[in-house]
């Protein structure tokens, strides 16, 4: 049922004889032995994906800054560190993550976001990030005063806001004037002068992030040749721009189309390379859903099936607490069988879980093989926004995680008990 394009699985679950399998371990071996709801992820695939961005930017300067709000697990943070990755964060807790993961991987961290805070400025200063995205003049305000107060030079770019429209669902789209990330690019050049005045802020770059899950490469081509000429005016203007942050949002193929993950890479990076017209310049580039979506699954047992008049449902445990997208953005993910049935059956079915809400849903009127109470399940490409979406809502405890590598099983995260749910309340 998985596509294989180049040679390349566009994911890292298959079928061996009957059962699903991630490389050579049977997920029904997993829920068994860590229950159900569980994550699970591959991280073969994520370093995968990883070199397909090294090979296809080996000829350019460069650094890949994973998205941490994609997939925040230490051990993936950890696995990415070790090649050499870095690191796009939004918020203090999330440079905190990359500190446990690897401190030495902090050098390689942009704190992008447009609500930072004076405490979490203050900690990317002491921990020394590689820059700042800033994305509002108040904000560089802020950071001034915060470098100033610590005395420690503040390495920033600008996200611009390029006014490029990029084909994705509006709650993640971000590049356009309407939207509350970035400055318009009309009045950066004002906005930069102003900054290489202050002796505590060091302009080093320029930003530009236009959403995610943007499935064609030319807006991102777009996007970047107006930050391009931007920095060829900076430059002209004096100031030193070794930067260009050409941000992330490449999307993957959630439903059951061909995708080909390298051919992909290889588009984005041309698409790229065309935009920077041999400019002599650091890259960065801020991967998140790219590597990690498609790397994980949820499994989940099936908890009953019922009808209502002419409406079929499948009740699984897992819901929209432990994965909300379809709830959210109305995501599609693929659910297949665990054990694959030789019977051809299939059903027409809602797929729900036990959430007291109409809007937990994983699938509506999705065809699927019959499935029964006990059979487990697998929501595919969940490696992404998932678990760091992920709530107590109904007083649900929080899925356990597993990730696979090399046919060994690490328990990255244990399942959340009651305890631990109601520890910090007081009463």
């Amino acid at each position: 049922m998985t596509k294989r394009q180049s040679g390349v699985e566009a994911r890292p679950f298959v079928y061996q004889g009957r059962t699903l399998s991630c490389k050579d371990v049977a997920l029904d071996t997993l829920a068994d032995k860590f229950g159900t709801p569980l994550y699970v992820y591959s991280g073969d695939q994520i370093l995968e994906r990883r070199a397909m961005f090294a090979q296809e930017f080996a000829g350019v300067e460069h650094t890949v800054c994973y998205a941490v709000k994609a997939n925040s697990s230490l051990a993936i943070l950890k696995l990415l560190a070790k090649s050499g990755t870095g690191f796009d964060i939004v918020s203090g807790g999330e440079l905190a993550r990359v500190m446990l993961a690897d401190q030495k991987a902090v050098e390689r961290v942009v704190f992008s976001g447009v609500g930072k805070q004076a405490e979490e400025m203050d900690l990317a200063l002491n921990s020394g990030i590689l820059m700042f995205n800033v994305e509002s003049e108040a904000e560089l305000e802020l950071l001034a005063a915060r470098a100033a107060a610590l005395k420690k030079k503040a390495r920033i770019a600008l996200r611009v806001n390029p006014d490029v429209f990029a084909e994705t669902h509006p709650y993640i789209s971000t590049g356009l004037r309407e939207h509350k990330f970035g400055i318009d690019i009309r009045i950066a050049r004002k906005v930069y002068r102003r900054a290489a005045k202050h002796q505590w802020l060091e302009p080093v770059g320029v930003s530009v992030h236009i959403g995610s899950q943007i499935r064609s490469t030319e807006p991102f081509g777009a996007a970047l040749a107006r930050v391009v000429d931007l920095v060829k005016q900076l430059r002209k203007d004096g100031l030193n721009i070794r930067y260009v942050d050409a941000g992330g949002g490449l999307g993957i193929e959630y439903g059951t189309g061909n995708f080909d993950p390298a051919a992909k890479v290889h588009e984005y990076a041309n698409a790229l390379k065309k935009a920077m017209g041999g400019l002599d310049i650091h890259l960065l580039l801020e991967p998140g859903r790219f590597f990690v979506a498609q790397a994980g699954a949820l499994l989940s047992r099936v908890l009953y099936t019922k009808v209502n008049g002419s409406k079929t449902f499948v009740i699984t445990d897992a819901a929209m607490n432990d994965l909300i997208r379809p709830a959210l953005y109305q995501a599609h993910h693929e659910i297949w069988p665990v054990t694959r049935s030789a019977s051809k059956k299939t059903l027409v079915a809602d797929v729900v879980g036990p959430v007291c809400e109409s809007g937990d849903f994983f699938a509506r009127d999705r065809e699927l093989p019959t499935v029964k109470s006990g059979d487990l399940v697998a929501l595919l490409d969940a490696g992404a926004y998932g678990m760091t979406q992920a709530s107590n809502y109904n007083t649900r405890a929080r899925a356990a995680e597993v990730l696979v590598r090399d046919g060994k099983v690490k328990l990255v995260r244990r399942r959340e008990t009651l305890k631990e749910m109601l520890a910090q309340e007081v009463f």
